[in-house]
């Protein structure tokens, strides 16, 4: 018989014990879904701090459960900070999806898996009328949105997510473990559906490393510029970053800019633009913002808008660009609020008409969309505001938007802070698209 004191002795020792052993990390988290830029196809992106397999396991909901299973890959990525955590993202391509089906599925390896999730593959049609949630600058500390698109997101309100730059606050801080926790918090909506996301400046640590790793969106840039289709619209991805972090690469700058007009180049084909005439940009920083933030808004013309002149050579803005080749929504963040725009060119506004000003509208319509909630709380607006601002709430919520056809488009914001209520619309109506629409 064990006396009492060494009993109590060892019971005292037992935690060091357990302690002491090293946990086996093999356990995926941090689940997401994007769009993998072709029809009939689904990336899954999860997490483990041990390498294993990658793998998913699928099928139809109602079907045999997980009679179909995908392989993939693991990349090491090592954060920057002083500890160098480890962590393998693993990719997986589901291919053959039908549209508009729904799916059952789990991710991981026999060394542990994942909570079963479940999507509905994307309709390839022009013809359907996607549903998106849209907002920026949402943290884990202060997530003011989170609860209400969580439920949004299972009650099947959207088809995708697009996440406007700016995450977690910071991605790379507590060595990279306030990112962990962000993508376990969106986990909820993210495993769901496609969830779409551009680069903002809280990203910047170590080259956005961060970002450039957890993420999985279509192309070969480490997810900072993209584009794809979905219904009636070819949707754009791009980092507003590349004009403001030139330590990182000014080359990415000019990369980017070719990159965009070549994409604007092949959507605005007559074929093409015929099939996907709606052109929507997302980017971080907006080109136009009136909030008294003494930054972007109030010190300087937006070097997103009218590029810089103090590189070699000079670096080029993109609202002559996307002017030039029609876009007609452009969706921004970074700036803690709600703000929407007339129609507006050069700092002028381009109203369809005094009594629709979004019907035939003379010039891009600009939304930005930055108060998701995170723990730099919302931002004050500056009184006198220029005749191109329409409407302005400094409001936690966010955006919802719908392509509903060729001619219609439906954006709305919802307020968090008064229950779910929507507080703004618009439809935007085109009779034409491109830049004949502006003349």
């Amino acid at each position: 018989m064990v006396p009492l004191h060494a009993a109590c002795v060892w019971l005292s020792l037992a935690p060091l014990l357990v302690l002491g052993v090293p946990p086996i990390w093999t356990q995926p988290e941090q689940v997401h879904l994007s769009n993998a830029g072709a029809p009939g196809s689904m990336v899954v992106t999860w997490t483990t701090f041990n390498k294993t397999e990658s793998k998913v396991e699928y099928g139809l909901l109602g079907g045999r459960l997980f009679e179909m299973s995908a392989k993939g890959d693991a990349t090491l990525f090592v954060d920057s900070g002083e500890e160098r955590r480890k962590m393998f993202i693993h990719r997986v391509t589901l291919t053959g999806l039908k549209p508009a089906a729904n799916y059952v599925y789990h991710c991981g390896s026999d060394e542990g898996w994942s909570d079963v999730f479940l999507f509905t593959a994307l309709n390839d049609s022009s013809s359907f009328s996607p549903r998106f949630a849209l907002y920026g600058d949402l943290g884990n500390e202060n997530p003011q949105s989170l609860a209400r698109l969580q439920k949004e997101t299972q009650l099947g309100m959207y088809d995708a997510i697009l996440h406007i730059g700016d995450f977690a606050y910071d991605m790379d801080e507590d060595n990279a473990r306030i990112g962990d926790e962000f993508m376990r918090q969106i986990q909820s909506i993210a495993a769901y559906v496609p969830y779409m996301t551009c680069p903002g400046n809280h990203e910047s640590a170590y080259n956005f490393s961060n970002y450039r790793n957890r993420f999985s969106m279509p192309g070969q840039t480490e997810s900072l510029w993209y584009s794809w289709n979905l219904g009636s619209a070819h949707i754009i991805s791009l980092s507003t970053e590349v004009y403001f972090y030139l330590e990182f690469g000014q080359e990415l700058l000019f990369k980017q800019y070719e990159w965009l007009r070549n994409d604007l180049e092949e959507a605005n084909r007559p074929e093409n633009r015929a099939v996907r005439p709606w052109i929507i940009t997302m980017g971080h920083r907006p080109m136009y913002c009136s909030d008294d933030d003494q930054d972007d808004c109030t010190k300087f013309d937006s070097y997103v808008r009218l590029g810089r002149n103090d590189t070699k050579p000079p670096a080029p803005g993109l609202e002559d660009l996307f002017y030039r080749y029609g876009v007609d929504v452009e969706l921004w963040a970074h700036e803690h609020t709600y703000e929407r725009l007339w129609p507006v060119y050069g700092d002028k506004v381009y109203n369809g008409s005094r009594e629709r000003p979004y019907v035939n509208p003379k010039a891009p319509v600009h939304i930005i969309t930055g108060s998701a909630g995170c723990r730099e709380r919302t931002d004050k607006f500056n009184p006198n505001p220029k005749e191109w601002s329409a409407f302005r709430s400094t409001d936690y919520g966010y955006s919802r938007m719908q392509v509903v056809n060729a001619t219609h488009l439906y954006l709305e914001q919802v307020s968090d802070d008064q229950y779910g209520k929507v507080i703004d619309s618009i439809w935007v109506v085109k009779e034409k698209h491109g830049f004949s629409a502006w003349l």
